[in-house]
């Protein structure tokens, strides 16, 4: 993965060597865990399906238009989990019965951003950091249900990257997303969720970044 950033970065540069550094774009790919509390009195089956929704692939892109050590622009990131299990349960006449349930997770963050960088600075060690604020929508699907819901979220960012080139920098990126549901649509009918039952969809990642700027 590495490789093939350093690589594209390498040609994206030499067509652009001509540019005024004025766009940044910036992607990252890693591993995101939700940090929202497991529901008490869960079976050990159920708590380990759980676990499973609780970490996934992280992808985030954003792009900027830079005004010195400041970037306008916007972002995208999106989180993906998947968990399957067997639980057991009891037929009508009290026979154990196993039944198979898998649920697919996706999670995504689209809004304004603004970021803070020593991008511009002629120096081969560089930090970055971002804010932005939009909308955070959820997607669950168990078997033949779907429920979906979204509201406003936050997302702040800050990483390190090494100069490659003065147009390709790479390096590591931590990134906290936050965001609560109180309403749900399951099927097409919409739940208004209890005070202990909204979905938590906070969560933090950590990522490959790299940073391209023409």
């Amino acid at each position: 993965m590495i490789k093939k950033i350093i690589l594209s970065g390498a040609v994206i540069s030499s067509l652009f060597s001509f540019a005024q550094e004025k766009i940044t774009i910036m992607p990252a790919i890693g591993y995101g865990w939700r940090v929202a509390e497991t529901a008490s009195g869960l079976s050990k089956e159920e708590k380990d399906y759980v676990k499973g929704l609780k970490s996934g692939l992280h992808f985030e892109a954003a792009a900027y238009y830079n005004l010195n050590h400041i970037g306008i622009g916007a972002k995208f990131s999106s989180y993906s989990a998947s968990s399957s299990g067997l639980f057991r349960g009891n037929s009508n006449n009290g026979m154990p019965v196993y039944f198979s349930l898998n649920t697919k997770d996706n999670i995504t963050f689209i809004g304004p951003s603004v970021m803070f960088s020593n991008h511009a600075k002629p120096i081969k060690h560089k930090v970055s950091a971002d804010i932005s604020l939009g909308v955070i929508s959820y997607t669950t699907k168990t078997g033949s249900v779907k429920g979906t819901g979204s509201t406003f979220g936050m997302e702040l960012g800050a990483g390190y990257q090494y100069a490659i080139t003065k147009n390709l920098m790479i390096g590591p990126k931590f990134t906290a997303t936050a965001g609560t549901l109180s309403k749900m649509k399951y099927n097409g009918q919409t739940l208004s969720l209890g005070k202990d039952e909204k979905e938590g969809l906070t969560r933090v990642s950590l990522s490959a970044a790299a940073a391209f700027r023409f």
